[in-house]
């Protein structure tokens, strides 16, 4: 029999919706990849692993926007699809020639506008 205190505190723990999910997924991703950037020299293999793992989200939003029964409109999809090969080609370039990060933090902060706006038919 479970302890009434322990099924207490399951009922009123709160579920995260994907939504919340995905916002906190974006701002965790972007605080890393922020402060690996900071010590990219110091610890390159960090901030490699940090620009992966910020690739890795953006494939993961690609295979959800290509799911042909995801409920955002096409045109969203389409520029959400956009902003992947975006960061893909982007980091590569960030990889090779060594160039600034601040675009790939723009991206995650403009998805996070996105993920945390208003919308009025919610």
């Amino acid at each position: 029999m479970l302890n009434p205190d322990v099924y207490q505190s399951y009922r009123t723990t709160p579920i995260k919706s994907i939504k919340d999910t995905e916002i906190e997924i974006v701002l965790r991703t972007t605080r890393r990849l922020k402060e690996h950037a900071e010590t990219r020299q110091a610890d390159y293999a960090g901030f490699v692993a940090a620009l992966s793992s910020n690739q890795k989200l953006w494939t993961m939003f690609a295979v959800d926007v290509a799911n042909a029964n995801n409920g955002l409109t096409t045109d969203l999809r389409a520029q959400i699809f956009y902003l992947f090969e975006f960061v893909q080609t982007y980091s590569r370039r960030v990889l090779i020639e060594d160039v600034s990060i601040a675009p790939l933090i723009e991206t995650n902060l403009a998805m996070l506008r996105g993920l945390t706006a208003i919308r009025p038919s919610q």
